[in-house]
């Protein structure tokens, strides 16, 4: 998030960001079809968060509630999360052994942009289950986790 009017601009330090985020989250988002808040109340980092995806309509996810993992590291937002599902899943983004979603499979950690944010990332998720290729997978027992 940059600041500015004209040619020039100012670079949102990562803390107040992540305090934007915080704030965004708590209040609630949209639908609430997606949520994400910290971990833990005294990371003074920001680094751990967790987020839920409640899986869309006409899939195979309807109706089940995910639980993710986000890590944001020291250079976040110039680099994207880590997301990992703590909730078994089977989608192609994500490693069948770990949950981790891959960077090189979910466009948008692969073409990361500064103005992208963990809801981004939770909503592009919700979509990404919804996709053709991923809508009629057969998945996990209900409430396994990795």
């Amino acid at each position: 998030m940059t600041i500015g009017s004209g040619g020039s601009s100012v670079v949102v330090p990562r803390n107040f960001r992540l305090l934007e985020e915080l704030e965004r989250g708590e209040k609630g988002i949209g639908d609430g079809s997606v949520s994400y808040g910290m971990d833990e109340g005294d990371d003074i980092y920001m680094r751990s968060w967790t987020g839920t995806i409640i899986g869309p309509h006409n899939s195979v996810h309807e109706g089940r509630i995910y639980q993710l993992k986000l890590f944001c590291d020291k250079d976040y937002p110039e680099k994207p999360p880590t997301v990992r599902f703590h909730t078994r899943i089977n989608m192609s983004c994500v490693n069948a052994e770990t949950g981790m979603v891959e960077p090189t499979k979910f466009g948008m950690l692969a073409n990361w942009q500064r103005e992208f944010t963990m809801e981004d990332i939770l909503t592009q998720l919700r979509k990404e289950m919804a996709a053709p290729h991923n809508r009629k997978l057969v998945q996990p027992a209900e409430g396994t986790c990795f």
